[in-house]
């Protein structure tokens, strides 16, 4: 007799917060979710440094504003951008703000332990490998990852791929990825030993843009977009060197006398999936599509 059973109802492949906040939204709504992440722990890298109204007013509305440990002196900015274009969130009576100084990984910490204490299970060190056949016409999906304990087979009702731009979720399901190729390179680092002014919404000078935020004591995040940057390869790698000349070329401050708790570059490129839903498996967040961060909400 062929064995039916399944291991859960959804799958959730990626936990980031996108993965993360569907694993919570699902267990709310019943459904017996498994995340699965290949990473052991959480990098404790933080692309994202806060987040939208949007995502405030969501969090809000799940009671989750506390778990930040800053409750009601939670900092926000009345401002917020769309593609640069700023907007003055005030003008909306009881709007609610974006927040910002809240590191992606505090972010994640918060979600990863809402979604827990809903029920959802979460497995670090777990990563995909294949996706069987029958998912197009099925009732099931189901997934081998090597997991600590050695490869295994999962199976469940539905997969959604929440693992990020290269998901390899979308690759194994078939699902293209068409858009523009990057045309050029920007960087962010978290800086240390630097006294910078902050630039929350940007400086936009002659040789590019700058901003500068402040994330802890002695530690400032700063993003750089300097102009006709040349696009790099995925596998490339960026130092702080690089990303001192540039800050020092767009501002004229010379910053090359501090250090950086990480650094990193991200382009232009422009993706959208082919399809959101493929039979059982559907995608989200930066698997579905990526775009330069300064058109997002």
């Amino acid at each position: 007799m062929q064995d039916t059973r399944m291991d859960a109802d959804v799958i959730v492949v990626g936990a980031g917060p996108t993965g993360l906040m569907l694993a919570g939204e699902l267990r709310l709504g019943g459904a017996e979710v498994i995340v699965l992440d290949k990473l052991a722990e959480p990098t404790g890298q933080s692309r994202g440094l806060g987040f939208t109204a949007r995502a405030m007013e969501v969090f809000d509305q799940r009671g989750l504003l506390p778990r930040f440990g800053q409750g009601e002196s939670l900092e926000v900015s009345p401002v917020g951008h769309f593609g640069g274009v700023q907007f003055d969130f005030t003008a909306l009576q009881g709007a609610h703000f974006g927040a910002r100084g809240i590191p992606q990984s505090q972010t994640e910490a918060v979600l990863a332990g809402w979604a827990t204490d809903r029920g959802a299970d979460i497995r670090r060190g777990h990563e995909v490998l294949d996706l069987h056949d029958g998912f197009l016409d099925g009732d099931h999906v189901e997934v081998t990852a090597q997991t600590p304990d050695g490869v295994r087979r999962l199976r469940a009702r539905y997969l959604v791929g929440c693992d990020g731009g290269k998901s390899t979720v979308r690759k194994l399901a078939g699902i293209g990825f068409p858009g523009t190729e990057a045309t050029r390179a920007m960087f962010l680092a978290d800086v240390t030993g630097l006294d910078l002014k902050p630039r929350y919404l940007g400086e936009a000078l002659p040789n590019g843009m700058v901003m500068a935020a402040p994330l802890k004591e002695g530690v400032h995040r700063i993003i750089v977009c300097p102009h006709g940057a040349a696009a790099r390869s995925a596998d490339d790698t960026v130092t702080f060197e690089e990303v001192a000349k540039a800050w020092e070329h767009i501002t004229g401050e010379d910053i090359s006398g501090g250090g950086a708790e990480w650094v990193s570059f991200f382009s232009d490129a422009t993706r959208q999936a082919a399809e959101y839903k493929r039979g059982r498996v559907l995608l989200a967040g930066d698997a579905a599509h990526i775009h330069l961060p300064a058109g997002g909400q």
